[in-house]
């Protein structure tokens, strides 16, 4: 858990997975605590992460949208591109999948993918 100081990463990689073997809308429905408090900026990059990816594995599996994903305490004030790099943020803000865009977070349109 990201809370008690594990990678961010490694968890939202282990919740992918999880929820791609068995997907049901009850993995998305608890609202994870805030990170920001411990993490500043930071936290609040993976706070809005979190409201995006459970927003767009709702709309993907058809499922209802979380509640806790609404409002503006998950959504970032100033763009975050995934790649600093600005050769790619155009394809960034053409490929983020609308639930990161909602949030100023603009990833690959393959940013949830797992292999």
């Amino acid at each position: 858990m990201t809370a008690a100081g594990d990678s961010f990463d490694r968890c939202l990689a282990n919740f992918l997975d999880g929820f791609y073997a068995a997907p049901t809308a009850d993995a998305l429905m608890a609202e994870p605590p805030f990170l920001a408090p411990q993490n500043q900026e930071t936290g609040r990059l993976m706070d809005a992460y979190l409201a995006a990816t459970a927003e767009e594995l709702a709309q993907q599996y058809q499922f209802p949208r979380p509640s806790w994903t609404a409002g503006d305490a998950r959504v970032l004030h100033q763009p975050c591109f995934a790649v600093s790099l600005a050769s790619v943020r155009t394809t960034l803000l053409l490929e983020s999948p609308p639930s990161f865009r909602a949030r100023n977070i603009f990833v690959s349109s393959n940013a949830l993918s797992r292999v």
